[in-house]
């Protein structure tokens, strides 16, 4: 799926794949993640997700007046979860934002797993 955007000089698209990966980007860059991981592990077991496949761990929406994005992570044991989530979502939104110029209306985080850190 994608996103048009209309303006003077012609038109513009953007892959929802785009939007996801500048989304696990920055969100990879806040401290107190570990790792992005697939929506909903069932078997109870997050697995983190490397490298190319950290937009796997993000979902986007397109609403009509922007966009909505779902990130799953798991998070670093011992640190405070409003925190680091606070965090993850100003990031994400901003970035998102900047580098798009799309109104983020929602970033909405799942933590799937608390991981220690070795």
């Amino acid at each position: 799926m994608s996103i048009k955007i209309n303006n003077e000089n012609g038109d513009i698209t953007i892959k929802t794949d785009v939007i996801a990966t500048i989304a696990a980007v920055s969100a990879m860059e806040c401290y107190g993640l570990v790792g992005m991981t697939y929506k909903s592990a069932k078997s109870g077991l997050a697995k983190i997700l490397k490298g190319e496949h950290l937009s796997k761990g993000v979902e986007v929406h397109i609403e009509e007046n922007g966009v909505k994005v779902d990130l799953f992570v798991i998070v670093q044991f011992g640190t405070k979860l409003s925190v680091v989530a606070e965090n993850i979502i100003e990031k994400v939104k901003y970035n998102v934002e900047l580098q798009t110029g799309l109104n983020v209306l929602e970033v909405n985080l799942n933590i799937e797993g608390v991981k220690v850190q070795e």
